[in-house]
């Protein structure tokens, strides 16, 4: 097992994931595979993300960690796959910018001895479990490395979500929206709703209004172990969303109800811990989503 901080020399058996859409990722992903098996790993299997034979064999103990190649969302479905089963991730950046990435497409294959002979260290950093609730019924449960979002859905109105923390009233929102994020989180969409920057070491939990109408515009940071509630008023169509997976409908009176997770996102670092701040300034300075710089 990896323990936070410290290499293990034991990584023998490595899931190398691709999203199915892109197929340079799956032609390199193949490639890296191989690659790992030349150096020595004893079992390096490459599939699509959605692949239900790696799945089953990740749920089964089969991999002591994922390699994910593409953009960040790719990085996100990796965690929701390795985290329940305490595998670590490492990601390989085939999108515009992969904030949560380590490596190039260009510099992988430098890396690669590296990794198998523990010249790495583990962070870790805070999941929330984020449930879905009707009239006392759980609809739905998901793991979260980043935020669960309640929002209008296409209809143009403001919906009000009454946020409750450890039983207690919080306030009550007007506005489009209303997320509960993670400190992974903070560099995410709550980024782009004005909410803080938070060091990814920290455990904490962050509400942020979305385009709020006379309503409490500032973000609120909690402690790890506070108990969210979300609740929906709305006459008509709301929506959640969870690290920006299709959304799911909400109806008047739903819930949303969000805490710190059992399960710990883990990544494999090869750089110093001042990474995240280097990253930082450069994403500040660019626009990820069509690769230009200001």
């Amino acid at each position: 097992m990896l323990m936070p901080g410290q290499p293990d020399s034991t990584i023998n058996r490595i899931a190398v994931v691709y999203p199915p859409q892109m197929p340079q990722a799956a032609a390199e992903g193949k490639l890296v595979a191989r690659a790992l098996r030349e150096l020595g790993a004893g079992h390096a299997a490459a599939a699509p993300i959605s692949n239900g034979e790696l799945r089953a064999e990740m749920q089964s103990g089969g991999f002591d960690l994922t390699i994910a190649l593409g953009g960040d969302g790719t990085m996100l479905r990796a965690v929701h796959l390795s985290a329940p089963h305490n595998v670590p991730v490492l990601g390989i950046n085939f999108g515009h910018f992969g904030f949560l990435i380590e490596v190039q497409r260009e510099t992988w294959r430098q890396r690669l001895p590296d990794l198998l002979a523990g010249r790495f260290w583990v962070e870790e950093r805070m999941m929330l479990t984020s449930e879905h609730w009707r009239a006392g019924q759980r609809l739905g449960s998901y793991q979260t490395l980043n935020e669960a979002v309640v929002a209008r859905g296409q209809m143009v109105r403001p919906i009000v979500v009454t946020a409750h923390v450890d039983g207690f009233e919080l306030t009550r929102y007007v506005a489009d929206g209303l997320l509960v994020a993670t400190a992974t989180g903070s560099t995410a969409y709550a980024l782009a709703v004005g909410g803080p920057v938070m060091p990814p070491e920290l455990r904490n939990m962050l509400i942020v209004a979305i385009a709020p109408h006379l309503s409490v515009d500032r973000a609120v940071i909690l402690p790890e172990g506070a108990r969210v509630t979300l609740t929906v008023e709305t006459t008509h169509q709301a929506v959640l969303s969870v690290d920006g997976h299709p959304p799911v409908h909400l109806e008047n009176g739903d819930e949303v109800r969000a805490v710190a997770s059992d399960h710990t996102a883990r990544f494999i670092r090869f750089e110093d811990r001042g990474y995240f701040y280097r990253n930082l300034t450069r994403y500040m300075q660019q626009n990820p989503s069509t690769g230009e710089t200001r």
